[in-house]
């Protein structure tokens, strides 16, 4: 789809982190590279936690007409509630003065996240490792503020199931609901284990969280930045083999599925 809005800005919505310094790093790298396509008259973004927060953007943004997007894995909590809320948005538009709001849906729940999924998981792993004896588990937060935040991620595991990438097993696994990505190890059976963050960013979560509960770390750790725990890829774990991806919204082609829902919202929101 093509996007070419030089008369409207374009808003990407982070949630940020006071506590670690990648959580918005991938809003500000999809935002520059949207920027220097030219396709909108400005690209800003906002976060839940950090500066430029969600009640500070509106002055900074000059044109009449902005698409909003969630840079968020999940439609759930944050995106139905908290975002709405804080932006004091109604429905796909809201008219705030003389601003008019289109808000737009998701990243994570784009169809092409199951590609960008994929294409992760296949990157990761050695040269002659066979799909057909590896296990692709799909990691999620899991919470019960709001049922659909898993539903994006099971939607994308259904989707690589049918697809014809032959991996011996696709499953979902979540940090705080069952099954727990912690119980890997009872979770496949495979030599070969694949574990992709569905995550925006190498965060707290993704970076720090989950490699505990793999037990590829003994206690939190620094930052991703700060480290490279992506690189020492494989793990050799009670006989098997672990390889352990950055959060899938790292992808630069994130930026592109940025662009893909607003040209969705216009097809199927705008009146």
């Amino acid at each position: 789809m093509n996007v070419s809005k030089p008369d409207s800005a374009l808003l990407l919505l982070g949630h940020g982190s006071t506590e670690n310094p990648d959580s918005s790093q991938p809003c500000w790298d999809h935002a520059e590279a949207i920027e220097r396509e030219g396709l909108f008259g400005s690209v800003h973004c906002a976060f839940w936690k950090e500066e430029p927060n969600l009640r500070q953007i509106w002055p900074m943004i000059e044109e009449s007409e902005v698409y909003v997007v969630p840079n968020f894995i999940s439609e759930g909590y944050f995106t139905r509630q908290v975002l709405p809320r804080e932006l004091e948005l109604q429905g796909h538009t809201t008219k705030r003065g003389e601003l008019l709001v289109h808000y737009c849906d998701p990243v994570g729940i784009h169809p092409a996240m199951t590609g960008l999924l994929t294409k992760r998981a296949l990157e990761i792993v050695d040269e002659g490792v066979r799909p057909e004896e590896t296990s692709l588990i799909v990691v999620g937060h899991g919470t019960g503020l709001n049922k659909k935040s898993t539903e994006a991620i099971k939607v994308q595991v259904e989707a690589i199931r049918q697809s014809d990438v032959p991996f011996a097993r696709v499953l979902d696994a979540y940090m705080e609901e069952a099954p727990f990505v912690a119980d890997w190890r009872e979770l496949t059976d495979t030599p070969n284990v694949v574990v992709v963050p569905f995550f925006i960013a190498d965060g707290l979560h993704s970076y720090q969280d989950i490699p505990v509960l793999l037990g590829i770390e003994s206690e939190p750790t620094a930052a991703a930045s700060q480290r490279e725990v992506f690189r020492q890829n494989p793990y050799r774990m009670d006989g098997r083999t672990l390889y352990y991806s950055s959060a899938i919204g790292t992808d630069p082609s994130l930026a592109r599925v940025i662009l893909d829902q607003v040209a969705y919202f216009d097809e199927h929101y705008r009146t």
